[in-house]
């Protein structure tokens, strides 16, 4: 049975279930499976007096809401392909992208994404707001059958587009259904020792994450598959405050919220001082001894201690009681954070994919001790090995048919069958794979030695709380630098560089540094709309900087040199 049908099934049988809610200024606002099965029927009704036919496009531009899921659902079961937009990206950028597919209409969420995008483009086809289809008494669709086939392209998504253009993902209904299966069978291991279950209780699962993401959409899927109680967080600021409301089984993550949740953590428990802050102190420490293998004596006490006393506090004010693991995704997670959570008794079951991947290639089992720092076991029915140059290749039922529209590019990566990812990586005995960084990311000095990037800013980000982003820079070069942005002073910068350096070989040092004090970000055109550094556009903004980094033909530079080439600049 095709996934859209399963979906619909499985909402029938929900019935008067609350599926899904929003929390609004404290409030909760619920729909039922028979309500949003309603919905649905409302906006197809409305679809189809626009007379389109199979296979046009229709975008899809709103922030996350009960709505979207809705609106989704019925531009699928028409036989139209969705082509879901970040509502916070920049006009421009949207306006590249539908001029990429150029829909046949366009479904926006209010009234202000609307004025956005033609005024941006004049040209732009015609749109509706959400407002107009979701009216009360309207009739709802006749014939509401699901003509869709599993090689029937059911969404195009753009990626981020990190060195360039974005493209166009095309995803069939086959792509989709496979990775359904493989999503609900993993979240039955995680939730099968639960003695509720018994009793058929709900999974309860927070979102915070754009709907327009894969990876994001895939887990809103997978939860109306499996009836559970999906609660979707609409403003950003009360994320915290809204995780503990939902007091969820599981939610779907990204790394930079659990590094911010664990420095939190830490930053409470120095306030709060006295004998919290020596229990907690002490058992981190423990901890660390325990996982390198050099516990000492007393290390047993004071974890049993934080046990009771101390961890069971963090975990009830930060997520709440019942959480069941955090799964995370979208870029590696620093195995200092995994451990964190660990240590807090919390598993964190990290995912590996791409959007050509249906979102995801890897995935943590439940059922075995995860091995930090590394994204799980390859999922079932798929193939990954490494190509010659270290490339992570893959092929199996989720591997996406291609590109839309550019043919060229398709064949760039999809070749013998196999997808080329782009993304370095290695496997170790168990079938455990290790993401390293990007292919293209790659730096090669002017020595010849090739660089990745990522492990190296993630080190000197673990040494410098305050720093936003650190991007690592020395292409063609005599040695590495780096551009630093958030308030962070000269001298914090050069202290925790020179804590990082020594524990790397002389060609991973990083040797220059310049302080940008606004972040970048998606509004000032140098993040890709799922928090991805556009590196090559970076390059290109701060070359000026980054060539007074390398004015000395000396391959060191002192601390004085150092200082001397760091300025703070305000305007990214």
């Amino acid at each position: 049975m095709p996934f859209l049908e399963q979906i619909f099934a499985s909402l029938e049988r929900s019935g008067d279930a609350i599926v899904l809610q929003e929390l609004r200024d404290g409030q909760t606002v619920s729909l039922s499976a028979r309500q949003l099965l309603a919905q649905v029927l409302a906006a197809r009704a409305y679809l189809r007096r626009l007379r389109l036919r199979k296979g046009d496009r229709c975008a899809l531009l709103a922030h996350n809401s009960m709505q979207w899921v809705a609106m989704d659902l019925a531009i699928m079961a028409e036989g139209l392909t969705v082509v879901p937009l970040y509502a916070r990206q920049a006009p421009a950028e949207l306006v590249a992208m539908m001029k990429d597919c150029w829909p046949s209409v366009i479904a926006c969420g209010d009234k202000s994404l609307a004025d956005a995008i033609v005024e941006a483009w004049p040209e732009a086809p015609p749109h509706f707001l959400f407002e107009n289809v979701f009216v009360r008494g309207r009739e709802p669709v006749e014939s509401p059958a699901v003509a869709v086939k599993e090689q029937d392209v059911v969404t195009v998504i753009y990626t981020s587009g990190t060195s360039g253009e974005a493209k166009g993902v095309m995803l069939n209904a086959g792509n989709i259904g496979y990775m359904l299966g493989c999503t609900s069978g993993r979240l039955d291991q995680l939730m099968r020792d639960d003695p509720a279950k018994k009793h058929a209780r709900q999974d309860a699962v927070f979102h915070y994450l754009p709907l327009c993401f894969a990876g994001s959409w895939i887990m809103m899927l997978t939860c109306l598959l499996r009836g559970s109680k999906l609660t979707l967080n609409t403003d950003l600021g009360k994320i915290a405050a809204e995780m503990r409301l939902a007091a969820p089984d599981y939610f779907l993550n990204v790394p930079a919220l659990l590094e911010r949740m664990r420095k939190a953590v830490d930053e409470q428990l120095w306030k709060t001082g006295g004998f919290p802050l020596k229990v907690y102190g002490k058992a981190k420490g423990a901890w660390v001894r325990r996982q390198e293998g050099k516990s000492s004596a007393g290390d047993g006490i004071w974890l049993g201690m934080a046990n009771r006393l101390v961890f069971p506090t963090i975990r009830q004010k930060m997520i709440g009681g019942k959480l069941r693991a955090l799964i995370c995704g979208s870029a590696p997670l620093s195995v200092e954070t995994q451990l964190f959570f660990m240590m807090l008794g919390i598993p964190v079951l990290q995912v590996y994919g791409l959007t050509e991947t249906t979102a995801i290639c890897t995935m943590d089992d439940p059922e075995v001790p995860v091995t930090p720092g590394r994204v799980g076991p390859a999922i079932s029915g798929t193939e990954m090995k490494i190509a010659e140059n270290g490339e992570i290749v893959v092929r199996g039922p989720n591997i996406f048919p291609g590109y839309w529209n550019r043919s060229e590019e398709t064949e760039k990566v999809l070749r013998d069958g196999w997808f080329h990812t782009g993304d370095q990586g290695e496997v170790d005995a168990n079938g455990n794979w290790k993401i390293m960084g990007r292919i293209k990311n790659l730096i090669i000095l002017g020595s010849g030695h090739n660089v990745a990037p990522e492990p190296i800013e993630d080190k000197i980000l673990r040494e410098l709380p305050e720093t936003i982003q650190v991007v690592v820079v020395g292409n063609g070069r005599g040695y590495l630098a780096a551009l630093v942005t958030g308030k962070v002073s000269g001298e914090k910068t050069q202290a925790a560089l020179d804590r990082v350096n020594p524990g790397l070989p002389h060609y991973k040092q990083v040797r220059a540094f310049h302080l940008v004090e606004e972040a970048f970000t998606i509004e000032n055109g140098l993040l890709t709309a799922n928090g991805k550094l556009k590196r090559d556009l970076i390059a290109q903004r701060f070359r000026d900087e980054i060539d007074a980094m390398y004015k000395s033909s000396k391959n060191q530079v002192s601390k004085d040199q150092a200082s001397k080439n760091q300025t703070a600049t305000t305007n990214a």
